[in-house]
């Protein structure tokens, strides 16, 4: 419901190579006009790349922001002009962990942080997974290690608080519903529940 909130100018203030920053005027419901920063981004996309033995591949990665390593599933930025979400998924799968996905299924599109940034995230599951080669750009992709482990374990770490990405958590925890509704089976997250009863 947007109660008739009106934008009426935007400034911006700074343009980068993957965002804009600009100082958007807004005329609320009432006539109260005021002002609000806003993170102009073109988009994302997060994989979750599950193989054949049920295997879910993520990376550990420096993330400059926060000092630090996190575990994460594959993601890029979609900035190359006409990719749709799924060739983007694909490219950066490619890229990042040298897999040809046989199939992506969007999970869920989600907004990242919307108090300030318009980024929107497409989450994949990619299956029938082919090795390829990697092209990695960048310090942090060019050290950053791919490991595997089983899907369920995975989910397991984001319960655990193991996992800090918040894509990678919702990533993790709609591949293993998605998968265990195919399979007939339960999901992780049905599993513990089902345990507190």
């Amino acid at each position: 419901m947007n109660a008739s909130f009106v934008k009426q100018d935007e400034t911006v203030e700074y343009s980068g190579k993957r965002i804009d920053v600009v100082h958007t005027g807004i005329v609320a419901p009432d006539g109260t006009r005021y002002t609000r920063e806003i993170v102009r981004h073109p988009g994302a996309v997060v994989i979750v790349p599950v193989d054949s033995e049920g295997n879910v591949h993520l990376l550990r990665q420096y993330r400059a922001p926060i000092d630090t390593e996190l575990v994460e599933i594959p993601a890029g930025t979609m900035d190359v002009a006409g990719e749709t979400p799924e060739d983007t998924a694909a490219r950066e799968l490619r890229e990042e962990m040298g897999f040809i996905g046989g199939k992506f299924d969007l999970l869920a599109t989600v907004y990242n942080s919307p108090g300030f940034c318009t980024e929107k995230t497409y989450i994949f599951l990619a299956t029938d997974l082919i090795q390829s080669d990697t092209a990695r750009e960048g310090p942090e992709e060019r050290y950053m290690s791919v490991f595997s482990l089983p899907l369920g374990g995975a989910v397991r770490l984001c319960i655990e608080g193991e996992i800090h990405d918040a894509q990678t958590i919702i990533g993790l925890m709609l591949a293993d519903r998605k998968l265990a509704q195919e399979d007939g089976r339960g999901s992780v997250i049905d599993a513990l529940e089902h345990m507190a009863d």
